[in-house]
């Protein structure tokens, strides 16, 4: 079914006027189709990753070379879901050249280009782990993630240690979390 914006009601979860490509860090929660636990599994205390979890922590690495000035912090690979903070620097452009936004510059091909938002990062993330999760199980579009991702901006220090301790604790807490199923 189309969007239809009289009878679907969509509700944004992000900022209203805030430029999710300025300079600052944020934290984002990807999640799995229907939370799925595809990833792998949390055994006693420790993330073990399968080959789909394996895949979606080479993607997250590969962020940081895809994207100039694009800052990767903690993360983690859990089994349905993902969390990790992602820092924009100022100046920072996006490698993709069909993008126009508000600060527009010419690459050497002349082509337009931006600075990346977070939506960006997410998105091409994203694209990139369910053509490899799908190369993997030998079929061809089937969902791997949920249609949205939260953000949330990171304001201050002590934000960042709550934050980087809540990630790196994660599955210490599995049994109790909220995407666990």
């Amino acid at each position: 079914m189309k969007y239809n914006p009289d009878i679907h009601h969509r509700r944004s979860i992000r900022l209203r006027g805030y430029d999710y490509a300025q300079n600052g860090l944020y934290f984002v929660t990807i999640c799995c189709n229907e939370r799925q636990p595809i990833f792998g599994e949390v055994v006693g205390d420790e993330m073990c990753l399968n080959d789909a979890g394996r895949l979606a922590h080479e993607e997250w690495e590969k962020t940081r070379a895809m994207r100039e000035s694009i800052e990767l912090h903690e993360f983690i690979v859990m089994p349905n879901h993902i969390h990790g903070i992602i820092e924009i620097v100022v100046g920072a452009r996006c490698t993709r050249p069909d993008v126009v936004g508000d600060e527009v510059r010419r690459n050497q091909a002349g082509r337009v280009q931006r600075a990346p938002t977070i939506g960006d990062v997410v998105r091409g993330y994203k694209s990139a782990v369910t053509k490899r999760i799908n190369q993997l199980r030998n079929i061809s579009n089937s969902p791997v993630w949920q249609r949205n991702y939260y953000v949330h901006i990171i304001r201050n220090e002590e934000a960042y240690l709550k934050i980087t301790e809540y990630i790196q604790t994660n599955p210490l807490r599995w049994e109790e979390d909220t995407y666990h199923v």
